[in-house]
């Protein structure tokens, strides 16, 4: 297994990143290589530093690195030899098994959307995000950003593909598929979220549980939760702050520290022709082994093969 890492791509990279990489190296099983993508010189120094002798990371050479506020479409045009441009290469050709960064989310998007492209029969692939639960398990929620606009269809594909994340990665056997709205009956909520409903309701792919409240986000009562990416990226960041305003109060508490971007270090596109993991823009070296783990986890599942063949 080779697991392709954007070094360049982050606010604090590529030092943060392989600092990183360096923690999760030690961590891996035999046969696991982590494939470090960016500029050579910069990234051996920093592994040198860590005093790093192990085996299991690569560097492959991307002299170029699209910056966070450049336009995604001109950016991959512009610099075929960026970290992210030569990752999307390198994962389309199969010689890495999963493509990771930290870097611009729209370029992230671009790569998976035009160079590895999405699953014939899916509409729109999501962005898949974590939220911890009181029972101590994670919900996986999406959309969390992909999509601000969606038709009820897409919700319906979202909730299958969450339910096949759940199922492959998380040992679930019937997850349970949740509708986020304004309240619980079935006539509550928008147009769009009401015909969603009916699709849910008689979708037979999926273990359809009904509507949650935002008050429900965190209480174990769904293992997917099904939203827009408008509605989605928004419940996920609220729930990212509590763990810095309460850490600031020094308030210490494990669920809290669950909300912390850091736990689970990166958030999957699912329902492309690979394995592409988005992760936080301010990723630090616990995030970035975090992530690293993520992916580990994403290609031995073989999530993709499995959701390649529930829309086959």
């Amino acid at each position: 297994m080779k697991i392709g890492i954007d070094a360049m791509g982050g606010d604090y990279a590529p030092k943060a990143i392989v600092e990183g990489i360096v923690l999760a190296a030690q961590e891996l099983p035999a046969g696991v290589t982590i494939v470090l993508i960016g500029k050579t010189a910069e990234i051996q120094q920093i592994i040198d530093n860590q005093n790093f002798s192990g085996s299991n990371i690569e560097i492959v050479e991307a002299n170029e690195t699209i910056e966070m506020g450049e336009h995604p479409v001109r950016a991959l045009q512009s610099k075929p030899n960026s970290s992210i441009g030569v990752g999307f290469k390198l994962l389309k050709t199969g010689v890495i098994d999963v493509f990771a960064s930290a870097g611009n989310t729209g370029a992230m998007m671009v790569g998976s959307l035009f160079s590895i492209k999405t699953i014939e029969g899916i509409q729109r692939p999501p962005i898949a995000g974590f939220a911890p639960q009181i029972d101590g398990n994670l919900a996986v929620i999406l959309d969390i950003g992909a999509n601000a606009d969606v038709k009820p269809e897409m919700l319906v594909q979202f909730g299958i593909l969450g339910s096949i994340y759940a199922k492959a990665t998380m040992g679930i056997e019937s997850p349970r598929v949740a509708l986020m709205n304004i309240g619980e009956e079935p006539e509550k909520g928008s147009v769009i979220v009401q015909q969603a409903y009916k699709l849910l309701s008689e979708e037979k792919k999926i273990n359809f549980v009904g509507n949650i409240e935002g008050k429900d986000f965190f209480k174990a009562k769904a293992d997917v939760i099904v939203t827009d990416g408008f509605t989605g990226n928004i419940l996920l960041k609220m729930g990212e702050s509590l763990y810095g305003i309460l850490s600031d109060r020094g308030i210490k508490d494990d669920f809290v520290d669950k909300t912390n971007y850091e736990a689970v270090g990166g958030s999957p596109i699912i329902g492309v022709n690979g394995n592409v993991v988005i992760a936080h823009g301010s990723s630090s070296a616990l995030a970035t082994k975090n992530m690293v783990h993520l992916c580990h986890k994403i290609v031995e599942s073989k999530l993709t093969e499995k959701i390649k063949k529930a829309f086959a």
